[in-house]
């Protein structure tokens, strides 16, 4: 089934929100880093996610993806106008949608939305344990620039 795509309405946000949470809990180094160091001043993955959810909702462009009126699959990003980069942060697929090519289809659809907007090129990060991902974005085209370690500490 093909994705319907829109920008996302205050009305979605809710929605999206959870969608988040559920689709990058098995893989977002935040959850590692409870599973180490336990909540962050007391504010547990969960918490820190929906809290970076939000400043994206604020600072950047989310589309939706929609099967039969419903969301499966959000992206989000921003373009840097000045070398028409755009920047993909965020991009999920509702758990129990997973398999079907919404996430390949979300992508497209990001990437035709950013070229509408005037990017001329895409970038985006992925954990190197995250092989689903890692063989989508190498499957259409992306290619591997640099890595970074993302290195923690609890100061003594």
């Amino acid at each position: 089934m093909s994705l319907q795509f829109r920008l996302a309405r205050p009305t979605d946000y809710a929605r999206l929100e959870q969608l988040a949470i559920d689709s990058f809990e098995p893989i977002t180094w935040v959850k590692k880093t409870d599973e180490r160091f336990g909540p962050l001043n007391g504010k547990n993955w969960r918490e820190r996610w929906q809290s970076r959810f939000r400043k994206a909702f604020d600072s950047q462009q989310v589309l939706v993806g929609e099967a039969e009126g419903e969301i499966v699959a959000f992206a989000s990003g921003t373009i840097d106008d000045e070398t028409r980069l755009g920047f993909i942060d965020l991009l999920g697929v509702d758990r129990r949608e997973q398999g079907k090519g919404y996430g390949r289809q979300m992508l497209r659809g990001m990437l035709q939305y950013m070229k509408e907007q005037g990017a001329v090129h895409a970038n985006l990060e992925c954990l190197t344990d995250n092989d689903i991902g890692n063989n989508l974005y190498r499957s259409e085209g992306f290619e591997e620039v640099a890595r970074h370690i993302r290195w923690f500490i609890k100061i003594p």
